[in-house]
């Protein structure tokens, strides 16, 4: 298939892209490698994928409109998958424009560029933010989402109505994932197990939110890539059960639907940081503080319902995944 992938020097993008090149894809990727974090980072991700000949990729942000209109315009993709954002709860409170600009305006034009290339699968990457103030666990697709707690959350919730607009109006089929706390090698440094790990190595102290009474539904990034892969390939029809009368959110009479992609496990901040001590052979000095603005106390996905369609089902146990995390990480900053 010819796939474009947004956001393809992400932690996400770049491990998707090179599964898809692996089994035979053709993979145009764009990325505006942004400063959110190091460049370097993102450039070393996309080294990987270059040695492909069936790769191409594109310095594009998702909000230069001309830029996009062009994409479309010059190339064809059976399949769009869109991991392009601009990530973090916490950025989101110093920085609201960035999330509008790109996730918001950003995707607005990707929306536009398949409806007028005539892709036939649209994949884009929600998140388990839009659970917001909700604590019934686990989180299931078909719960309210209508009480975001952080304007990235909002943008996520946003980005799943826009989709269900176009699949309505022009019958884009659209596939939404909420990815629960992705990590692995390669991962983002501002996500909390990367910050841990430097910080424990140098000897500093770690901010533990909520005096550590907080749980985290941790996904290992190669069960996320098989999730999404397995996705790729079943685009969405319209459900004919679908009753207006009691409408079910994950699900539609339009071709769109929504899943949660995580590892159906909520484990506890304080468990999560003593594995992590294990894995690096060092213990760790611990800032208590209280809940910040913008967190959730606790995140735990149903995947019940891609596991249905896909037979997807996440094997990465949490001392496995951070070893190689680690591992990883003394490799690369050496």
């Amino acid at each position: 298939m010819r796939i474009l992938v947004t956001g393809a020097a992400g932690f996400i993008g770049a491990a998707l892209s090179r599964r898809l090149l692996d089994r035979g894809d053709q993979v145009t990727g764009i990325d505006n490698l942004n400063h959110y974090y190091t460049v370097a980072l993102k450039e070393a991700r996309l080294a990987g994928l270059q040695d492909a000949s069936h790769f191409r990729f594109r310095r594009i942000d998702l909000a230069d409109r001309p830029a996009m209109t062009e994409l479309f315009q010059t190339e064809a993709f059976d399949c769009v998958v869109n991991l392009a954002a601009q990530p973090g709860v916490r950025y989101s409170l110093e920085n609201p424009a960035a999330y509008v600009d790109t996730n918001l305006v950003g995707f607005g034009n990707l929306l536009e560029g398949c409806r007028h290339n005539g892709a036939k699968h649209l994949v884009f990457a929600s998140s388990s933010s839009v659970y917001g103030a909700n604590r019934k666990l686990p989180f299931s697709e078909d719960d309210n989402v209508d009480h975001p707690v952080s304007l990235y959350a909002a943008s996520k919730k946003a980005n799943e109505l826009m989709a269900h607009s176009y699949a309505h109006l022009y019958g884009l089929p659209c596939t939404g994932l909420r990815f629960f706390t992705v990590y692995g090698p390669m991962g983002r440094p501002d996500m909390a197990y990367f910050s841990f790990t430097r910080k424990i190595l140098a000897g500093e102290p770690i901010p533990v939110f909520n005096h550590g009474k907080l749980s985290r539904d941790f996904t290992y990034i190669d069960d996320i890539v098989e999730g999404v892969m397995r996705v790729i390939d079943k685009p969405p029809a319209g459900d004919a059960q679908w009753d207006g009368a009691a409408p079910t959110p994950s699900t539609s009479y339009a071709p769109y639907r929504v899943f949660n992609i995580g590892n159906h496990q909520s484990v506890e901040l304080m468990t999560f940081i003593r594995t992590l001590e294990e894995c690096l052979g060092k213990t760790a000095e611990l800032e208590m503080l209280p809940m910040q603005n913008g967190d959730v106390h606790a995140t735990y996905a149903d995947v019940s319902k891609l596991q249905a369609l896909t037979g997807f089902h996440p094997h990465t146990p949490l001392q496995t995944g951070l070893q190689r995390f680690v591992d990883w990480y003394r490799g690369y900053y050496q």
